[in-house]
């Protein structure tokens, strides 16, 4: 079983501004690319379970050009919010990293 994180070349997470996330999987070929974004455990529909999200609200992008997925989606509390625990959204990409491809 092959993951994201064996695929990929970098995966990473990171706050959209107060109120998004985004996670993004960096490729360093295109085959891994077509990988991920071919497979079919990798779209709106596990980012939403994984994250607990409805899957209307998460957005996909697929960068070709310089070969990037992203997927955005809304943090459940505002960055900064007295019980949120990670403001910068840096560790959230390990639930996709740790998703087979």
């Amino acid at each position: 079983m092959e993951t994201v994180k064996d695929v990929a070349k970098y995966v990473r997470s990171k706050n959209a501004g107060p109120f998004w996330v985004t996670l993004e999987i960096f490729c360093d070929t295109k085959e891994a690319y077509d990988r991920i974004k071919n497979s079919p455990n990798i779209n709106t529909h596990k980012i939403s379970e994984l994250y607990g999200v409805e899957e209307k609200l998460v957005q996909e992008f697929y960068l070709e050009n310089i070969m990037v997925i992203k997927y955005s989606y809304p943090r459940p509390l505002p960055e900064g919010h007295k019980y949120e625990n990670d403001m910068h959204s840096g560790q959230q990409y390990i639930f996709l990293a740790d998703t087979e491809v």
